[in-house]
């Protein structure tokens, strides 16, 4: 069984994990997560136990335990696809129009454009 360790201190390494573990059975393999480009600890981790009784144990016995100043959370792991999606928008996520979220009016007036109207990039009103 593959299980979700969160809410991890980022001085935890994999043998404090495996020793943790390791009293409530076999564990099989850890993987402590770290960020890609730094290497620090992401604050979270999958153990995976090879008896499911001894893994259902681990979760019912550490989650919600303090481990190294932190509170544990700790439950099954789900492969990434039986995890439900959150709904994306569709499109830019201010609506289009400008980087500010506000849509673009060009001023066409010639009466308040000095260069006889259409689009002044110079203009104060721009948007």
């Amino acid at each position: 069984m593959n299980i979700y360790v969160g809410n991890l201190s980022r001085s935890v390494t994999e043998e404090m994990l495996k020793q943790l573990f390791e009293s409530f059975g076999s564990v099989k393999s850890i993987k402590l997560i770290k960020d890609k480009f730094t290497g620090a600890v992401r604050g979270f981790a999958f153990v995976e136990m090879d008896d499911a009784t001894q893994a259902q144990e681990a979760i019912n016995n550490l989650n919600g335990r303090d481990f190294e100043g932190r509170t544990l959370t700790v439950n099954e792991a789900h492969d990434r696809e039986d995890r439900p999606r959150s709904p994306r928008p569709q499109g830019g996520s201010n609506g289009g129009g400008s980087r500010f979220g506000k849509p673009r009016r060009f001023n066409n007036d010639s009466s308040s454009s000095s260069n006889g109207g259409g689009w002044n990039p110079r203009s104060s009103n721009r948007y």
